[in-house]
Parts: structure tokens; C-alpha cells; sequence
């Protein structure tokens, strides 16, 4: 024992302390920004924001992975109770930028329904590029489940969540994960398809250079076509894959692949549900009064499959 301890200890001065990344300036994703950009459109918007439901506690700054002297991290809010349902939630930012406050207000109208909520942060396109925000999450899964009794979680009630590339990334992470760790995912107006014609207009478009899907992939479709292909969630459509709620806005390019992702489903024998919200814009559910049908029909939607 005492050998084994003296082996820990050494192991754990090896491990570099963690180091913040310093702040990204073209990082400019968050609610405040897209709100200054869609007030004039839509007057009547409001930054959802929430505070701490009474009963719910937050753990913060969370290190779930680490590489190097860089760590990744997450932040739980944890309703009251024992053997919980989770979601993990995702940003969005174009695999480029966003942080996981995003997700705040949504965790905690979740966690107000008797679901932890996770939000978690990945490595952006800028630092490391396609699948490593795709390990992240899945990274981020297996650290939620392997705490679950510090979190009184249930490690067979994991759901992923995530708007915008966040959506994508949390359809990819769920329907590539290990059999049992994802029971059910919340892809809110992320591609399915990148392959899809819809998806390469926009996101293989010659005069973006690059574009965020790109840069993501180191290039463009004709240059990594097998990275964009290996990236669309609906090339892993399956018998026994997770269930998916698409909740999608009035701007169709941001959900391109949807449709014929959930006829393949529907063919493999397994559950998919949709909500349009229309004439909304992107990244809609930053905002009431979105935000709240947003909230009501994902607690629905994980009723059914979680509960």
C-alpha cells in the first residue's frame, strides 16, 4: 500500500497543473453578440437567462480530460434527488468558437424538471481539428457516467444534447458512442448531412475561405470528402442507435440532411421526433420566448425516452 501510494503521488506531481487557454478576440459567439445582431428583426427577443433554481446546486469548472497543460472542462447543475436522468449539452459556434454558457439557461430550466444537466466545453476548430471535439464530448460522457455517484446520477440515463454545431457534434457523438452510454439525443438545428446538397451550398461555398466546416476538416469537400462524409450522422443510421428529437428553425440550411436522416430511421425501426419552430432564426433557443417550447418539448421528448 504504501508503494502504491508513493507511485500515485509521484504520478499525480507529474501531471502539468492546467493552464486557461488565453481569450480567443475572433471568439464571438455568445448571446449578447447574436442578440445585437437579430434585435432589429425580431424586437420582441430576450436574452434567456435564469437564475439558480432554489434546490439546485452547480459544481463547476469541472476538468474532464486533459492534454498537456490544457484542460477541458464542464459545469453540472444538480436538481435534488438520487439516480438522475442527465443531459449533456453542447455549444454552438461553427465548430469555431461559443462557449458552454450557452447552455446555462437551458440546464437549469431542465434541472428545475428533476434533470442534471452538464454543459461542457471541447476543443474548437482553431486548436484542433475534426473528430476532436467529437472525442471531447464523448470524453465528457464517460466522465459524467464514471462520477455518477458524486453526482447522484444515473449512468444508464444519459442523453446528449446541442444547438447549431453542437447539434451536429452531439447526433455524431451519441450515434458513435459505445452501446448503453447515450439512451437519447437533442440535436437543435445541427446538420445531419454535410454531404447533403443543401449542406454543400453553404458550407462548400468557393467564397468562403475557409468555411466553418473547412476549417474544420482541414478542407473543402473535394480535398476531405472523406472526413465530411465520416462527420454526417446520418452515415451511422442503425437498429439500436439512440433516439432523436430535431428541433429545427425557419432557416433549413442549419438542419440539412434531417429529413432523409429520419426516414432512414424510421426504416432501421428506431424513434425520431421533429419541431419546427418557424420564422425563427438561428441559434433561437439563446432567446425567449423560443427558448421555453425549446425547453418543454426536449423534457417531453426525454419523458419518453429517458425517464
Amino acid at each position: 500500500m504504501p508503494l502504491l501510494s508513493t507511485v500515485l503521488a509521484a504520478a499525480l506531481a507529474a501531471t502539468p497543473a492546467c493552464v486557461e487557454p488565453p481569450p480567443d478576440p475572433s471568439n464571438t459567439f455568445d448571446a449578447a453578440r447574436t442578440y445585437e445582431k437579430l434585435v432589429r428583426d425580431y424586437p420582441d427577443i430576450r436574452i434567456a437567462a435564469d437564475p439558480l433554481p432554489a434546490g439546485v446546486r452547480k459544481i463547476g469548472d469541472q476538468v474532464y480530460a486533459q492534454y498537456g497543460a490544457r484542460c477541458l472542462k464542464l459545469d453540472a447543475y444538480l436538481p435534488a434527488g438520487e439516480r438522475l436522468p442527465v443531459v449533456v449539452l453542447v455549444h454552438g459556434g461553427g465548430w469555431k468558437s461559443g462557449y458552454r454558457s450557452e447552455f446555462v439557461p437551458m440546464a437549469l430550466r431542465l434541472a428545475r424538471h428533476g434533470y442534471a444537466a452538464v454543459t461542457v466545453s471541447y476543443r474548437l476548430s482553431g486548436e484542433a481539428r475534426y473528430p476532436a471535439a467529437v472525442q471531447d464530448v464523448q470524453a465528457a460522457v464517460r466522465w459524467v457516467r464514471a462520477h455518477a455517484d458524486e453526482l447522484h446520477i444515473d449512468p444508464q440515463r444519459v442523453a446528449l444534447a446541442g444547438g447549431s454545431a453542437g447539434g451536429q457534434i452531439a447526433s455524431l457523438a451519441g450515434v458513435t458512442a459505445e452501446a448503453g452510454e447515450v439512451k437519447a439525443i437533442i440535436n437543435i438545428d445541427g446538420l445531419s448531412d454535410f454531404t447533403s446538397e443543401l449542406a454543400l451550398k453553404h458550407e462548400d461555398d468557393p467564397k468562403k475561405n475557409p468555411s466553418s466546416a473547412g476549417a474544420w476538416f482541414g478542407g473543402r469537400y473535394a480535398e476531405q470528402g472523406a472526413l465530411w462524409q465520416a462527420a454526417s450522422p446520418i452515415r451511422y443510421v442503425r437498429a439500436g442507435m439512440p433516439p432523436i428529437l430535431f428541433i429545427g428553425s425557419g432557416q433549413p440550411r442549419f438542419s440539412a440532411g434531417r429529413e432523409e436522416m429520419m426516414a432512414r430511421m424510421a426504416q432501421a425501426g428506431v424513434a425520431s421526433e421533429k419541431l419546427i419552430l418557424p420564422e425563427t432564426p438561428h441559434a433561437f433557443w439563446l432567446f425567449d420566448p423560443w427558448l421555453q417550447p425549446t425547453v418543454d418539448a426536449s423534457l417531453a421528448f426525454l419523458y419518453r425516452y429517458l425517464r
